[in-house]
C-alpha cells in the first residue's frame, strides 16, 4: 500500500530581519519550478520567493537569508512612482516628455515638439487625466507593436493572428499556440529599439515556441539589437512600471 507524502502547507509569507530592516516575502509554490526563486516583481508589490513542489518552508528560508543582502540592494534601488498628472515628466518612445494638462473640454491628447521641451498635451478635467492618457499610451502602443509584429512576421513567413495590449507586470511580451500575441502597453515608454526587440522576440514564437537557439537565432536575425535589449530590460524595465 502507498501513502501519499502530504506536505504542510506554505505560510503566506515570511519576514526577515536584517539590521534595523524587516523585510517581507512572499511564498508561492510552483509544483512546475526545480528550484527556489527570489525576485521583486515589476508592480513593485513587494518580494515572492518561489518555492518548488519538493520544497518547504524551512529551506524557503535559508534560502532568502543567503540572498538577504541582494534582496536589500534589490530594494533599494526601487524607482519612485510619477504619477499621470500636470506637471510630470514621463518617458514616450524613450524620450522625456512633460505632461500638460490644456483645461480644454474637447480634443485629444496629442504630442507637441514646439519649445525647447517635447509635451503631451491632455485635454479634460484634471480627474480624468491619467485615464485618457493611459488611453492614449496604449493606443500608441498598439500602433507601433502592430507595425512591428507585421513587419516581422512577414520576414518569418507567419501571420499573427491578434495581438493584445495589457499591462502586465511579469513579462512584456507573451505568444500563444494559437497565434495571438500579447503585450505590455509600457513598451512605448522604452526606446523604440525596446519595443522592436520585444515584437521580434514574440513573433520568433511564432516559429519556435521555446528558447531554444534555433529560436535566439531567429530572434537575432530578426533584432541585431537583442542582446543589448535584453540588458536594457534587465536593468532598466522595471522602471517603466513607476508611471501612472
Amino acid at each position: 500500500m502507498r501513502f501519499k507524502v502530504t506536505r504542510p502547507p506554505l505560510p503566506d509569507h515570511l519576514t526577515l530581519t536584517s539590521g534595523d530592516t524587516n523585510v517581507q516575502i512572499r511564498l508561492r509554490r510552483d509544483n512546475r519550478a526545480q528550484r527556489y526563486l527570489l525576485r521583486i516583481p515589476a508592480d513593485q508589490s513587494g518580494p515572492v520567493l518561489t518555492v518548488p513542489k519538493s520544497g518547504d518552508a524551512s529551506r524557503a528560508e535559508r534560502f532568502a537569508r543567503q540572498h538577504i543582502d541582494w534582496l536589500l540592494s534589490r530594494l533599494s534601488q526601487k524607482p519612485d512612482q510619477t504619477p499621470f498628472q500636470d506637471g510630470s515628466v514621463i518617458p514616450f518612445r524613450g524620450a522625456d516628455h512633460l505632461i500638460v494638462a490644456t483645461g480644454g473640454l474637447r480634443g485629444l491628447v496629442s504630442v507637441s515638439s514646439e519649445g525647447d521641451r517635447a509635451r503631451i498635451l491632455v485635454p479634460g478635467a484634471p480627474e480624468h487625466l491619467a485615464r485618457k492618457l493611459t488611453s492614449f499610451l496604449k493606443e500608441e502602443a498598439r500602433k507601433d507593436l502592430t507595425q512591428a509584429c507585421t513587419f516581422h512576421a512577414e520576414k518569418v513567413g507567419r501571420k499573427v493572428a491578434g495581438i493584445s495590449i495589457r499591462d502586465t507586470t511579469s513579462r512584456w511580451g507573451s505568444c500563444a499556440a494559437n497565434g495571438r500575441l500579447s503585450f505590455s502597453w509600457r513598451l512605448i515608454l522604452a526606446p523604440p529599439d525596446i519595443l522592436d526587440y520585444v515584437a521580434a522576440h514574440e513573433v520568433a514564437h511564432l516559429r519556435e515556441m521555446n528558447h531554444s537557439d534555433r529560436f535566439w537565432k531567429i530572434c537575432r536575425e530578426l533584432a541585431p539589437q537583442t542582446p543589448e535589449a535584453r540588458k536594457w530590460l534587465k536593468e532598466k524595465g522595471a522602471t517603466l512600471h513607476a508611471y501612472g
